[in-house]
């Protein structure tokens, strides 16, 4: 016997549904690929059998299926993402970090912890995705200088704001749009701080979880751990020339180091012609002064960083020029010239091969600068000057980032790709943070729809120069952009076709027989698990009329129901596509489809079963 075409259409979206949930959590094909199969199937089937709206028109073709590719909230995120770009790349984000690390020095994980239980706090209040955009570069640049693993951090700061979200009426969208949908279905109205209470102790109980468990059974792959963190332990041999307007001019040694110098370790100071050795006794550095340190690569592209901000050249180099500029802080070219720091072999057979390293760079061909060396991982006691090179011998190199790519050509060095990092525009650091500011105030205001001031706030990134077309292309992940759009599809299959609403009615009478207390456990779960695959808004407003009518039939107060369906749809853990700000993370976190998996489902479960428990001895169910 053939099924009706609805049931057809409703099975056939659960069966397209349940194999992309498959293939994500097998991550043995790309996040992409799956994304765009989804999409095609989705496409496919409903060409096939097809929804009608009752003039002839089919709700699930091309136009409705793919409209999800043209949603504002798509393109709120890739312009955030971007805006997140422009905070890096000039280095904005360090500002909070050194702040916070400072006002913690002696425990800098409880920084840390208190960054994120903020960002809880203020998502409370405040939308949640600004928030996570706001502290997307704090708690990264945190977690860089802790030389602690991205993935470690990016979700759990997610998942944090989102708790925060379930205590009040204002904590999320979707918390409005459910209030709304049950107040037209008969419900009372519902309070600023109704749900307060058990949302509280729900969002706590998460908190403990996302801190202190989450954390510690995210995989940390070298992919998601930053290059300044994973390396930092490195050494190199390096000269630094305190050119006109230095910052380091003026410090003087105290018990033999130079307190401003603290990330590195003198060697020697060359002052016009004379070495001065260790130990440095009442020493005052003096411009002209060349001094010889052992320095990791994070310390010394932030000695580079500073006095670029400093004095508006590129100083710093090997050499004991300014770049090669002769010019001060006038020269509002160099201002803007993007540096990139790479790592380079000297190549057997290299020309290199007994080459001065003052004199390497001539051998190039480029204009990129050699300002460290290391010998196989010995590190250097001889004066700089004195080094001539060897196979084998590791270059810190810094130049343009054509340059860097330009030494791919060489015969000499073996470039290595995956160390090359731009140091940031910190000149334009505070442009970034007014641009970023005046972004979230527009946004958090509601003084313009929120896509607007982001993709306001994106462009303006760009054509204040705080990143360049191909960074801010760079910024935008297309695993994101096609997740988006395919779970837009996916929830719009789901809503025409009814497959929403039929499990929301079975659930209703299945479990109306075994109590209030058994049916709320029930509902909260169908919209724990609805929520990660519809959005919470759509999840929200289907679902609330369901609580209203299942409170009714059994003659319960739907003031448990509505109140738990608000904390079910903030469950948004268990997928990326679940909230805006699991995308948002999930490109700086290096996610898969998988980690949201494992590291959000057992989240979902912890606050159903304390939901269930709690729930009827507060309201007295």
């Amino acid at each position: 016997m053939l099924l009706p075409l609805a049931d057809i259409q409703i099975w056939g979206t659960f069966a397209i549904i349940a194999t992309v949930i498959v293939i994500f959590a097998i991550d043995r094909v790309p996040i992409e690929l799956t994304a765009i199969g989804a999409v095609v199937a989705l496409l496919l089937f409903f060409q096939v059998f097809p929804v009608d709206d009752g003039a002839g028109r089919n709700l699930l073709d091309a136009e409705g299926l793919l409209q999800g590719f043209a949603n504002p909230v798509l393109f709120t995120i890739l312009a955030l993402l971007v805006i997140g770009r422009g905070l890096f790349q000039t280095g904005a984000d360090e500002a909070p970090a050194r702040m916070i690390t400072r006002l913690s020095r002696r425990r800098p994980r409880t920084a840390l912890t208190a960054t994120l239980l903020g960002a809880g706090s203020a998502s409370a209040f405040l939308n949640n995705t600004p928030v996570v955009v706001i502290f997307i570069p704090i708690i990264g640049a945190i977690a860089r200088r802790i030389g602690y693993s991205l993935s470690r951090v990016m979700m759990p700061l997610s998942f944090i704001t989102i708790l925060g979200g379930t205590t009040t009426l204002i904590g999320s969208s979707a918390n409005l749009v459910a209030v709304a949908m049950a107040e037209k279905a008969g419900m009372s109205k519902v309070g600023f701080f109704d749900f307060f209470v058990p949302g509280l102790l729900a969002a706590l109980l998460g908190a403990v979880y996302v801190l202190f468990v989450l954390p510690r059974i995210m995989p940390a792959r070298m992919a998601d751990i930053d290059y300044k963190s994973e390396f930092s332990g490195r050494q190199f041999l390096a000269q630094i020339a305190l050119t006109k307007g230095h910052p380091w001019i003026g410090a003087r040694a105290v018990a033999g180091l130079f307190p401003a110098l603290k990330t590195m370790t003198p060697r020697m100071v060359h002052r016009s012609g004379r070495l001065l050795p260790r130990p440095f006794d009442d020493i005052e550095l003096r411009e002209g002064d060349v001094i010889s340190v052992i320095a990791t690569r994070e310390a010394l592209a932030a000695a580079i960083t500073d006095a670029r901000e400093s004095i508006g050249i590129d100083v710093g180099l090997a050499d004991g020029t300014d770049g090669g500029t002769g010019k001060g802080a006038d020269d509002g070219r160099r201002r803007r010239t993007d540096l990139t720091m790479a790592e380079a072999v000297v190549a057997p057979q290299s020309r290199l091969k007994g080459v001065r390293y003052d004199q390497a760079g001539d051998f190039t061909g480029t204009d990129c600068k050699i300002i460290g060396v290391q010998r196989r991982q010995r590190m250097l006691r001889v004066p700089l000057h004195r080094i001539r090179l060897e196979p084998g011998d590791e270059l810190l190199l810094l130049g343009s980032d054509a340059s860097i790519k330009a030494l791919r050509r060489s015969s000499d060095l073996l470039l290595l790709e995956w160390s090359a990092a731009e140091l940031p525009r910190t000149l334009l650091a505070n442009t970034a943070l007014l641009t970023f500011g005046i972004t979230i105030l527009f946004a958090a205001s509601g003084m313009v729809p929120i896509p607007v001031a982001a993709i306001a706030g994106a462009v303006a990134m760009i054509g204040f120069g705080c990143l360049n077309v191909h960074q801010a292309i760079r910024a935008i992940d297309a695993r994101i952009f096609l997740m988006i759009g395919a779970a837009f599809a996916l929830a719009e299959a789901m809503r025409a076709t009814g497959g929403a609403a039929f499990l929301a009615s079975t659930v209703v009478e299945g479990f109306a027989g075994y109590g209030p207390a058994v049916l709320l456990s029930a509902l909260f779960l169908l919209t724990a698990i609805l929520t990660n695959f519809l959005s919470n808004q759509a999840t929200g407003a289907l679902m609330a009329p369901v609580a209203v009518a299942a409170a009714a039939q059994i003659g319960a107060d739907p003031t448990p129901f509505v109140h738990g369906l608000i904390i079910a749809l903030n469950c948004s853990f268990a997928t990326p596509m679940a909230y805006q700000t699991n995308l948002l993370v999930m490109g700086p976190g290096h996610y898969r489809f998988a980690d949201f998996v494992l590291g959000g489902l057992p989240l979902i479960l912890l606050i159903w079963v304390f939901f269930s428990l709690f729930a009827p001895a507060y309201y007295g169910l």
